[in-house]
């Protein structure tokens, strides 16, 4: 019972976090990726996106299981910034290079790891929820409850507008590539700058 209201307490953490935080720091990453996609692959790339983030905070919470209160020095340390740096960038990279291809020459499955990364990379930085579930987590000495605790955490934070606010995004740039298609070339490769410079303001910082 107490594991059982322990694992919720985390899912609430979580679900503060998805409701609040989790969409203002992710919005511009996803928004911009989600506006040069096409709508029938939007639904895919959110589920992609959340699953990194879930993974990322069930990671965590193993590391953190592990090695106690050095996994949050390392996070302040701006690896967070970095690896959301990384992310991104190869996301704008994709965008301008990868989807100029001819369908046949990239898997299907590859098309979803610039949000797999992204979702992943974004759960890297930290913020109170998140600090405050590490703590916990690393007093336990625990690697098994740990990585309970952050796969609850990541269940509350992938409730999240987002589940709303990228299929209208999608939506509207859709539309515009429907009443005008050259811009659908010029969505492209305007997102995927968006997302270099995204990436490297993000390095800037972890550096």
């Amino acid at each position: 019972m107490v594991e059982s209201a322990g694992l919720f307490s985390a899912w609430l953490l979580g679900l503060s976090l998805g409701l609040t935080a989790c969409t203002v720091t992710c919005l511009p990453f996803m928004g911009t990726w989600v506006l040069a996609r096409q709508r029938a692959v939007v639904l895919a790339d959110t589920g992609w996106f959340l699953a990194g983030r879930v993974s990322a905070y069930a990671l965590l919470g193993w590391v953190a299981g592990l090695s106690g209160a050095r996994l949050s020095a390392e996070l302040h340390g701006g690896l967070g910034h970095v690896a959301i740096g990384i992310a991104s960038v190869a996301a704008g990279l994709w965008l301008l290079l990868g989807e100029g291809r001819p369908r046949g020459c990239t898997p299907l499955r590859a098309a979803h790891t610039p949000p797999l990364a992204l979702g992943f990379a974004l759960s890297l930085t930290p913020c109170a929820p998140l600090a405050s579930l590490l703590a916990f987590t690393a007093q336990s000495g625990s690697a098994t409850f740990g990585a309970a605790q952050g796969l609850a955490f990541g269940l509350g934070a992938a409730v999240t507008p987002l589940l709303l606010v990228l299929p209208l995004l999608a939506a509207f740039g859709a539309r515009l590539k429907t009443e005008q298609r050259w811009l659908g070339l010029w969505l492209q490769r305007g997102a995927g700058l968006v997302l270099l410079a995204l990436g490297g303001y993000r390095l800037s910082l972890g550096m």
